[in-house]
Parts: structure tokens; sequence; C-alpha cells
């Protein structure tokens, strides 16, 4: 038994108790080849409750600083983490963004899920923020489909993304998979990359109902 399925057995059920998931719009996800799956970050444990709703492994980037602790907490961390598919990437420095890039075309091009929150940070208030192009790059790169999903209500269990999460119920909504083959060989058009990344969050918004505003969260954050 590999460790994700391990987690999934041993967790799962722990999970489904605490959180009492309603999943919509699961079929929408193709049972094979590369497929990028593109939602609203909320809140901490969107990471956790993700991977373990979809049948699929589903792969993402991850602060390497999850999977680094010394501690029984931080070792715990790790092993769950980098068992459920998060890959660490330090994107502090000045090639993280291109290292995280790189690292979700390789996983597509194995065929496999990736999962990415193209807003890039947590949302500092609830709204949904302006996407980065990245999730653009990539589906142009690879010809990966993108299902857009929603997190609903992860943020109500744990504000502010801190401390124990309160037992509740939430809600993950996908929608219909979105193909951008039209666009084929215009990756590196900035037009185009915003044309496919806003379309991309329009159907996130669509999907969780939030507030749109037309900023970056990181600007919200630092002002």
């Amino acid at each position: 038994m590999s460790r994700f399925a391990l987690i999934k057995a041993v967790l799962g059920p722990i999970m489904r108790l605490m959180f009492r998931p309603r999943v919509e719009g699961a079929e929408h996800i193709p049972g094979d080849g590369p497929v990028i799956l593109a939602g609203n970050h909320l809140t901490f444990i969107d990471s956790m409750i993700l991977p373990l709703v979809c049948d699929r492994q589903v792969f993402f980037i991850g602060k390497d600083e999850y999977v680094t602790g010394k501690t029984l907490k931080g070792r715990l961390m790790a092993w769950f983490f980098t068992g459920v598919g998060m890959i660490p990437v330090d994107r502090d420095g000045g090639r993280g963004g291109v290292a995280a890039l790189m690292t979700g075309r390789r996983v597509l091009e194995e065929g496999k899920v990736f999962g990415i929150y193209p807003e890039g940070t947590r949302s500092p208030d609830g709204r949904l923020y302006r996407g980065r192009t990245g999730i653009a790059r990539l589906t142009l790169m690879t010809g990966a489909p993108v299902v857009p999903f929603a997190m609903i209500g992860t943020d109500k269990l744990q504000p502010g993304g801190a401390g124990m999460p309160r037992p509740g119920r939430v809600t993950v909504r996908f929608g219909e998979a979105m193909e951008f083959s039209r666009y084929e060989g215009m990756d590196r058009d900035r037009y185009v990359l915003r044309a496919v990344t806003d379309s991309v969050m329009a159907e996130v918004m669509r999907l969780s109902g939030q507030e749109y505003v037309d900023m970056y969260a990181t600007k919200a954050k630092a002002a």
C-alpha cells in the first residue's frame, strides 16, 4: 500500500467525520491523463482537504518549511504533506516562481494531477483575488485541461489559517473542464496569459460565490 493510500485509509474517515465534506462535480475530473485543478485558497486546511476528496492523487507545490520541522509536529506534517502529494519548493528566492512552474510542468507531463491556487497565497479576507498567470503558462505549455474548483466554508472552520480547525461542514465544488488548445504556442503572449487566467478565475468565482477583487492578494496583504 502506498503512503497516499495509507493516509486516505487512516485519516480519510477522521477528516470526513470532522469536516463532513460535501463534494460536488467530482465527475468533471478526468480518470486519467494530465489535469490541472485550479481553485481558491481560503485557509491552511484547504491543502489537507483537497487531496482527500479526490480519487486521483493530487500533486501540488508547498512551502519547504512544511517539511523541514524537527519537532514531532514538524515531522508529522512532513509525513502527511509529502505523502498526499506536496512537492516542497523554496518560493521565497528569486527563482522560486520558475521552480514552481517547472515542477508543475513535470508533474503534468507525467500524466498526473497538479493542484494550484492561482491567487498565489491565501485570501486575506475571504474574497477572491486576481490570479497569477502561472496557471495559464502551465495549461498552454502542456495542453492539460483545467478543472476549476471552489473551497467553501473552510475559512469559517479555521479563521486566519492558524490554530486547530473547528469541526463543521465544508463544500468542495468542481466545475467542468476547461481547455485552451486554441491558444497553443502562445504561452509567452502576456495578453493571452491574462485572458486565460481571468477566464479560469471567473469560473472559480462562479463556483465559490466570492466577491472578486481585481488586485493581487499579496498586494492587499502588504497594504
